[in-house]
Formats: structure tokens, sequence, C-alpha cells
């Protein structure tokens, strides 16, 4: 009988590492597959005790490589996926149909005990997005390939690593004036990464197969709200200029020229639609792995380091000091 071995696509960013960090604790054996193990190695090696983890270079269009490492595996974990699309082959359709179909095949071929595989929310409602078809039809061809997979949707996922809360504050941190699309209303539910990590090892340690799970935090929140929120965090005041569409598309466009664009025309697209639990599929509080961790407390913890003083601001530095 195999041991406890989990296969990790997507090991290297925020989610990745907490994943790693959650089930080696838990005596689970991990392989994390990287594309550049030269960049990325001193990251994910740090995240567990040797013995516990391997780290496996290779590219995730090379079938025969990654067929190998499925000989060994109990369990297949994807968290690949990416938020704009590149010339180097990085497009919606190879990333999020192609390459989970592949896993799902192999998943169904070496009799894997599980397949779990992080999609997005809210893509059901977004049909006019290239980014939530791309998912919609990975989704569908995982599920056609292996029925006993689970298809994991959160909400925006916040950490002190990630590219939301992190990024909005240097930019609001720079920016007098912010601009806001469709006037700031669509609604999310954050999601800690670790809570979001919490539930993908429930769903490993009590075998559940729900198919479809929407991930969410403990509260609602619009766009609006939300960086209100982080403005109060790091002390600065900003007006928040709501943009129209016809505008906001143009802008898109210009921001699709840099390397990492800050929003895409099919982003834009995207904040059309509410990021909250739809009602039609079981959430993590359903399967018995509520989220604790709230948004306020959570970004207090790092914000300090978008305060002018840093961690001694004067404000928290008043406070500890009584003065």
């Amino acid at each position: 009988m195999k041991a406890k071995n989990c296969l990790i696509f997507g090991g290297s960013g925020q989610i990745g590492r907490n994943l790693i960090r959650k089930l080696t604790k838990n005596n689970y054996r991990v392989t994390v597959v990287t594309r550049n193990i030269h960049q990325k190695s001193y990251i994910i090696k740090t995240q567990a005790n040797a013995g516990y983890i391997d780290i496996v270079e290779a590219n995730i269009y090379d079938e025969k490589k990654i067929r190998e490492l499925f000989e060994n595996a109990t369990i297949c974990i994807n968290l690949i996926g990416i938020l704009y699309e590149k010339k180097n082959g990085n497009s919606f359709n190879n990333i999020h149909s192609i390459f989970p179909s592949l896993l799902a095949k192999l998943c169904k071929e070496y009799s894997l005990k599980h397949f779990i595989h992080l999609s997005a929310l809210g893509i059901n409602e977004a049909k006019d997005s290239n980014y939530a078809k791309s998912k919609l039809e990975g989704e569908i061809n995982i599920l056609k390939n292996f029925p006993l997979a689970t298809i994991l949707r959160p909400s925006i996922v916040y950490s002190v690593d990630d590219n939301f809360t992190t990024n909005f504050m240097t930019l609001l941190g720079r920016l007098p004036l912010f601009p806001i699309f469709h006037n700031g209303d669509t609604k999310f539910a954050p999601i800690h990464c670790s809570d979001l990590t919490d539930v993908i090892h429930h769903v490993i340690s009590n075998n559940i197969y729900s198919k479809v799970i929407e991930c969410i935090g403990p509260e609602v929140l619009t766009f609006k709200q939300i960086l209100k929120k982080l403005l109060i965090l790091i002390n600065k005041k900003r007006i928040l200029l709501p943009i129209p569409y016809k505008l906001a598309k143009l802008q898109a466009r210009l921001f699709e020229l840099m390397p990492n664009p800050l929003l895409t025309r099919d982003q834009l697209i995207l904040l059309k639609y509410d990021n909250i639990a739809s009602g039609k599929y079981k959430t993590n509080s359903d399967i018995g792995s509520p989220s604790k961790k709230n948004f306020d407390d959570e970004v207090k913890k790092y914000s300090y380091m978008w305060k002018d003083g840093g961690q001694f601001s004067t404000e928290k530095y008043t406070k500890e000091k009584n003065i």
C-alpha cells in the first residue's frame, strides 16, 4: 500500500508554500513540481523538514516526465493558474483547461486516491470572460476524466505573500487618486491563505469528494470597502475615483502592454461579477472547515510595512509607549 504521498503542482506560490507546511506537519510526504528548480527550490525546501519534501524540475507540458511522478503518488493537487496570458504558451486554455485535464487522466490511470484542483469563484456568471470560460472548461474536463476529483473555488485569497492586498497597499500609498471600476460595488468574500489550506487538508484527511466546494471567508466586502479598510490600515487618505467603463477599458488596454499588467480587459470584465458564494454548491463551512480569520485582523499584522515609518510609525509607537 502506498504511503501518504502528495504530488503538488504550483507549490512555490503563497497557497503552495502554506499547504506544504500544513501537509508535512501532518506526516504527508510531498513532491513539488517546479519549472525552474534553481529559482524556486531555495524557497520550497525551507517549507518542510528534510525527508518530507522532494523537489522535481519539469515542464508541465512534458507528459512523459510528469507521468513518472504519478507512480508513487496517492494524491494530486493542482494549484497552477494565471491571471493574464503570455506569449510563451501560458494561455488560459493551456493552463486552465488542457493541463488539468491531463492530470485528471493520469489520476485515473494510476488509480490515485484523490485529485484536488483549485479553480475560482464566480466563473459560472462571467461567461464573457476568457479566464472564466477556460476555468469552467477545465472543471468539466476534470470531472469527465476523474469523477472523484474535488474542485475548490476560492474567492480572493490573501496573506502577507499575496498579490492582492500587498499590491493595493503599494498603489494606495503612491497614488493621490485611486481609480475604481464598476463603482467599486463588486462583492468579495476574502479568504485567508491558511484558512484555504485548512480546507484542502480537511478534504484530504476526511476523504471528502464533493466535486465543487466554494471557499469563502467569514465576511462579504465590496471592492470599495476593501480599499477603504486598506487605507485605514496604512493610515492614508486617498480619493477613490469611479472610472467610466469605456475609459477603464482603454486604461486596461494600455496596461496590457506591460510585462506584468496591473489590469487587463478580461480582468475588467471579471470585476462586473460578484465573487461570493452562489448558493448552488457546498461551501467550506458546509463540509466542516469554516474560515476563522478576519480580513482586518490579518492584514493589520503586515500592513505596517506600507505605513510611513514602518513598524515604528508614530501612531503605533505612541500607543505602545503611552505617549
